[in-house]
């Protein structure tokens, strides 16, 4: 027999008693997300729900997935890790939200080098967070401890999502016509984009984050702001307008994001100033000296979904999406397109 010392696998940096005493941490918060559907409880090996078949002719199924990007960077370094979990739900969502879905059920992956559940407690507590306000259950997840494939401190985040929607009632982009009116819901700040440009903006300017921004926030407070999750105020609103597209501002910003629903034969003008951009993407912008146009293509600006409708129907949806408590801007209208014409021009 050798003399060498018997290893484990916490010799190695794994510690399987920390991963069981997670579960029993974040079984609250994640019980708190169950829909009627879900069928069993947390720490199966895969996630059971039951389709709603009843409330639909023909379900369509649609899938979304996302990370945070590098503002999981910030949260680590800064630990604000009581929001980061939003964004994640957020990002996928919002995603299949666009398709006139309802988001039904969330699955997470949660990679580090060493379990703390002093971090990871709060992020998964956040993400079920997240799920709650887009009503969806979190039905499963992955912990994965992976010592020597991450620094210290250190881990990533990943999101998956499954909505469902009617067949005959899905959202693409193809009806929506000349007149059409645009409506943009307020962003919480920069949402989980961009931030590699924010982090060297920071390091350029050797930025104070705990300095006042002048809307009752400090800098970091307003970088940090979780993405708006926008699932109940839209959802509300298909049941009582007619919405012909939808997008939702990420990588790319306004123009981009928008021109992925706008059909061939059409273009759309955004108006500039039907809107007061939040004093976040100004300092963004003075303190890197960034200009206008890679401002509007990497940040959303303020605005951080898009509902393109009739201009009829303009004050009912104003009236239903301010009364779940979003801040609702008339920023651009539809029109014919040229040939030479881009999808969406901000002028």
């Amino acid at each position: 027999m050798s003399d060498r010392p018997s290893l484990t696998y916490a010799d190695a940096g794994v510690d399987i008693d920390a991963g069981n005493r997670l579960v029993d941490t974040i079984r609250g918060p994640v019980e708190a997300t169950r829909r009627p559907e879900v069928i069993g409880g947390l720490g199966g090996f895969g996630g059971l729900f039951e389709i709603p078949v009843d409330r639909y002719r023909r379900p369509v199924l649609v899938s979304g997935t996302d990370g945070v990007g590098t503002k999981l960077r910030l949260a680590i370094d800064h630990a604000r890790f009581d929001g980061i979990g939003i964004d994640l739900v957020a990002m996928c969502v919002n995603d299949v939200l666009v398709a006139g879905a309802e988001p039904l059920f969330f699955l997470d992956y949660y990679a580090t080098a060493h379990l703390d559940a002093d971090v990871a407690g709060p992020v998964i507590a956040s993400i079920a967070e997240g799920c709650r306000q887009a009503g969806a259950a979190l039905i499963g997840g992955e912990t994965a401890e992976m010592p020597g494939m991450y620094g210290a401190g250190d881990f990533d985040l990943a999101g998956f999502t499954v909505g469902v929607v009617e067949y005959d009632d899905r959202i693409d982009g193809s009806a929506i016509d000349e007149n059409d009116v645009v409506l943009g819901l307020a962003s919480s700040g920069p949402h989980s984009n961009g931030y590699s440009l924010v982090r060297r903006i920071i390091e350029a300017s050797n930025a104070d984050l705990a300095a006042p921004l002048g809307d009752g926030r400090t800098l970091l407070d307003a970088l940090m702001a979780p993405t708006r999750i926008y699932v109940a105020a839209v959802r509300e609103l298909l049941g009582k307008a007619t919405v012909h597209g939808m997008a939702h501002v990420t990588g790319g910003g306004l123009a981009e994001n928008l021109a992925r629903v706008v059909p061939a034969d059409k273009t759309v003008t955004i108006e500039r100033s039907a809107w007061q951009r939040p004093a976040v993407f100004d300092w963004l912008a003075e303190a890197g000296n960034v200009a206008a146009d890679e401002m509007a293509r990497t940040f959303n600006n303020g605005i951080g979904y898009c509902i393109v409708l009739p201009a009829d129907e303009v004050d009912t949806a104003r009236v239903v999406l301010e009364g779940a408590g979003e801040t609702v801007f008339e920023i651009g209208r539809v029109h014919a397109r040229d040939h030479d014409e881009p999808a969406v021009r901000i002028v």
